[in-house]
């Protein structure tokens, strides 16, 4: 028998499966028999959640590939997020995707590989966050001196919130607010980075007070205990909290990411407590020193101000000193001024009689008549000084009429005779001349008047309409029914009309009238004789 069977169907035993039916098998047996594993493995060909919010990347050895997804729902709560090339351990079910016979794991929780992976995500985490600028010194804020109020994000049964209410009840006692989150776990991260903004978003004078300052505490730990600390959520809810902070996580040796962005870190949550608030005693003592060497400088100076007054005072003069020469010099002009006095009165009265002496009657008398006298012998010097000029003017005018000869008269008479000659032929070509201009000026008006002249309008068919007192009608709306007027033509003839108005029906016609005689008005003649101007 031939191995090669030209018939139509050949004879088997093998099963027939569909795709579908091996894919599922498949799928149950991977599933069954690996239910959950921990795979350690480096992320590869992770680029971030996709838009659902599920991400995919792969796990890789030097010999080996393995894909893996993380659903949205768990991507929420892993305790870091897949970075490219990171070394994990990632606990899930291994699954397989029908749809491009490739078998899958669905990890559910994912750590890093050792602390040694930890450190190194710590520090490329710090890294970043440093360059953003994140642990500036310029960016830390000073502590208030005494807060009024604080508030605390730790967990609220732990033994750090008894340690920090108990060292500020001892050293200055005020009010505490308290966050509760966890300090530990998948959700640690969030909730702190919540609650220091939670603090941050509280307002002034409302009902609940804004916190002054922020610690945020927790115990010691290992670096997984204390990795909720260094989320980056974390990180920038600090930095961006406008409240001074205070980190004190763990102890001494430890440090977390919040350490480097809190404007303050403590060693412990008790060491928090004492930078938060100063000790009470220690200020009241101070206080009481201040004020008991403020007291002693007040009256150090009081003695020493009234010791330089008393010492001033004794080297100042007494007033019977200072008053002495003043009272003496006035004892002396009240003992001189009556003497005084009576001198000044003594030649004031002889001044008087001198004067009063000069003044008798007689002596005005003389004075008057020596007035008068030498007012005639003013006046009679005056009279004769007259007289004699006159006379010598009289005897010049003489002198002058002798030397005037009739032949000088008669030249100096031809000489004005030609002046005048002269003057007079000027004086007729002014007047021709002036005459002249007159004429044309004349003339120039005529032709001025005649071109606006009424007259000249009217040869050419125009009609002048004078209403009542010979005032021209120049608009139609003037023109009321019934209205008189006269109609002047081109040859000075006025004839009366009747204004009919724009509708002249029979309602609204005017009654007739007798013809109205025409009465021709003498016109005046204009003369063309203007008269002579001169």
């Amino acid at each position: 028998m031939s191995l090669l069977d030209d018939s139509p169907t050949a004879v088997t035993n093998v099963a027939e499966y569909t795709v579908s039916e091996i894919s599922g098998a498949l799928k149950r047996t991977v599933e069954e028999r690996f239910e959950h594993v921990r795979v350690r493995g480096e992320i590869s060909g992770y680029r971030g959640p996709h838009s659902s919010g599920h991400a995919y990347f792969c796990l890789k050895d030097d010999r080996a590939r393995l894909e893996a997804v993380v659903w949205r729902t768990a991507f929420s709560k892993l305790a870091f997020k897949p970075q490219e090339g990171l070394e994990i351990v990632a606990t899930g079910k291994l699954t397989t995707y029908p749809g491009s016979s490739k078998y899958q794991i669905v990890i559910e929780q994912m750590e890093p590989a050792g602390a040694g992976a930890l450190m190194a995500l710590l520090d490329e985490r710090r890294r970043k966050l440093e360059a953003e600028g994140l642990f500036a010194a310029e960016r830390k804020q000073v502590l208030p001196f005494l807060p009024r109020v604080i508030g605390v994000v730790t967990s609220p049964t732990g033994a750090v919130i008894r340690d920090i209410h108990h060292r500020i009840a001892d050293r200055f006692p005020l009010h505490l607010l308290v966050w509760p989150v966890r300090v530990q776990g998948d959700t640690c991260g969030e909730e702190v980075a919540a609650a220091i903004a939670g603090f941050d978003a509280i307002e002034a004078g409302g009902t609940v007070p804004r916190p002054d300052l922020i610690i945020v505490a927790r115990g010691g730990g290992s670096l997984e205990d204390l990795w909720g600390f260094n989320d980056e959520a974390v990180v920038r809810a600090a930095s961006a909290c406008s409240i001074p902070l205070i980190s004190a996580v763990g102890h001494e040796t430890d440090w977390t990411l919040l350490d480097h962005v809190a404007d303050r870190r403590a060693p412990t949550p008790t060491g928090a407590a004492e930078m938060a608030v100063p000790v009470k005693a220690d200020l009241a003592a101070a206080l009481a020193a201040l004020h008991a060497r403020n007291a002693g400088a007040v009256s150090r100076r009081l003695e020493a101000e009234r010791r330089t007054v008393a010492a001033t005072a004794r080297a100042l003069p007494s007033a019977d000193m200072l008053l002495a020469l003043p009272r003496r010099r006035l004892d002396e002009a009240g003992g001189t001024i009556g003497r005084a006095l009576q001198v000044a009165i003594a030649r004031k009265k002889g001044d008087f009689a001198a004067v009063a002496g000069q003044l008798s009657p007689v002596r005005l008398e003389a004075f008057v008549s020596q007035r008068r006298a030498d007012l005639r012998h003013a006046e009679s010097h005056a009279r004769h000084a007259l007289t004699t000029g006159l006379q010598a003017r009289r005897q010049r005018f003489e002198r002058l009429a002798a030397t005037l000869q009739p032949h000088m008269v008669r030249a100096r008479s031809q000489e004005g005779r030609h002046r005048l000659d002269a003057l007079a032929a000027g004086l007729d070509r002014t007047f021709t001349q002036s005459l002249e201009r007159h004429r044309q000026a004349l003339a120039t008006a005529t032709r001025m008047a005649a071109s606006l002249d009424p007259t000249q309008v009217l040869q050419r068919g125009y009609a002048i309409i004078r209403g009542a007192d010979d005032v021209p009608i120049t608009r139609a709306g003037d023109l009321t029914p019934g209205l008189r007027f006269e109609v002047e033509f081109a040859d000075r003839e006025r004839r009366q009309a009747v204004s009919l108005g724009e509708a002249a029906d029979s309602e609204t016609a005017v009654p007739a009238q007798k013809p109205v005689r025409a009465t021709r008005r003498p016109v005046r003649a204009v003369s063309n004789d203007q008269g002579s101007l001169f």
